[in-house]
């Protein structure tokens, strides 16, 4: 059956085509999906890019948000069908059909054979809103950013957005597990997109299965995939990206702070921790850095935290004393020695001291115990 639907998810240029407005108010209008292609305009312009229907995934429901962004597929209805003849009529056709040609924009990955992956450094095989991002990503992050697509913050972004939000919806899409281990889950984690994208289908107890209510579930699934998309696009661009910018001034002079070079301090505090992994990488920094000193914007202290061994880890790479770890105030600074000083937390990831001089003496202090 053949379901296609062109209602505005992010621009006021969609609307619906050729349909005649309900006379009587109280009349609710029909849903905008509709059955038959010749009640869409056969105006050249409009692109039609198509997905499968039945239940779906986050991957194609993000995909066709993604496709809708670009300005080859700006104004694309979409339509939902395993019709093979109807798929072969499509502009696009996403997550169906058994062909990733990105010339003829075809990008489904279940086919035999299937081991595309973005580069760059990911190895995870692409699901269709992967292979999306991979063509049109670029071009989507110059739009927001309102750049060329050269820009060098283009391509940081481009990677960036990867990391840290398309390519678990493409892993999870593709089976693939986060770690290398047999060992069953401590805990259940139901809360991640996919997942929240998952529960938007149908339940099989409601009594209305029709073709409308589906559409109209993969509707709020596009919305929401493709919502949280923009907010972690924008969010990268907005803090991530200035961020890295001043991480990289504080490590270039963190020679400046002690001769040994392990002590960065952030001027301005900002998100740094994914920062300083990579830029250590990128910048060859060795020894790594095993502290950050950084001011709290609502007390004024000082804060020294020492750096995990990895982003995604709790163990510090050296934390603050254990002698120190559970103190706070006098009973800290009598045991370290150092003026000033207000907590250590148990963990010893953090400690505070309400000048710089003493949180610097308490970094200094704890590379030498």
């Amino acid at each position: 059956m053949l379901r296609t639907f062109s209602k505005s998810l992010f621009s006021s240029s969609h609307r619906l085509l050729n349909l005649k407005p309900f006379p009587n108010p109280r009349i609710r209008r029909r849903s905008p999906f509709h059955h038959i292609i010749s009640q869409m305009t056969t105006a050249a312009s409009i692109k039609r890019v198509g997905t499968h229907n039945g239940s779906f995934h986050c991957d194609e429901a993000l995909g066709c948000f993604m496709i809708r962004l670009t300005q080859k597929f700006s104004d694309a209805h979409i339509v939902r069908t395993r019709d093979p003849q109807v798929l072969e009529s499509l502009d696009a056709v996403l997550d169906v059909g058994g062909v990733y040609d990105p010339i003829k924009d075809r990008y489904d990955h279940h086919q035999k054979g299937f081991e595309e992956v973005l580069g760059h450094g990911f190895n995870t095989k692409l699901s269709s809103a992967g292979l999306v991002y991979k063509h049109f990503g670029k071009e989507i992050i110059a739009k927001e950013l309102q750049v060329d697509e050269d820009h060098p913050d283009v391509f940081r972004l481009f990677l960036a957005v990867y990391k840290s939000f398309m390519e678990a919806i493409d892993a999870i899409d593709n089976g693939i597990n986060q770690y290398d281990t047999e060992q069953a889950p401590r805990y259940v984690n139901n809360t991640h997109l996919s997942s929240r994208v998952g529960k938007l289908n149908l339940d099989w107890t409601n009594p209305d299965q029709s073709s409308e209510k589906e559409n109209e579930a993969f509707e709020r699934a596009m919305a929401l995939a493709g919502s949280e998309f923009l907010d972690c696009l924008r969010n990268l661009a907005r803090s991530w990206l200035p961020a890295r910018a001043i991480v990289i001034k504080c490590l270039e002079a963190r020679f400046d702070v002690d001769p040994s070079g392990e002590i960065m301090v952030l001027n301005n505090f900002c998100p740094w921790k994914l920062h300083l992994f990579e830029l250590e990488e990128e910048m060859k920094i060795s020894p790594p850095i095993k502290y950050v000193l950084y001011q709290d914007d609502r007390s004024k202290s000082w804060r020294v935290q020492a750096v995990a061994v990895a982003p995604d880890r709790f163990e510090n790479r050296k934390g603050l004393p254990s002698q120190w770890r559970g103190l706070r105030d006098e009973e800290l600074s009598k045991e370290s020695g150092i003026d000033g000083c207000v907590f250590v937390h148990m963990s010893g990831f953090i400690g505070g001291n309400h000048t710089y001089e003493g949180a610097l003496a308490m970094a200094k202090a704890a590379l030498r115990l």
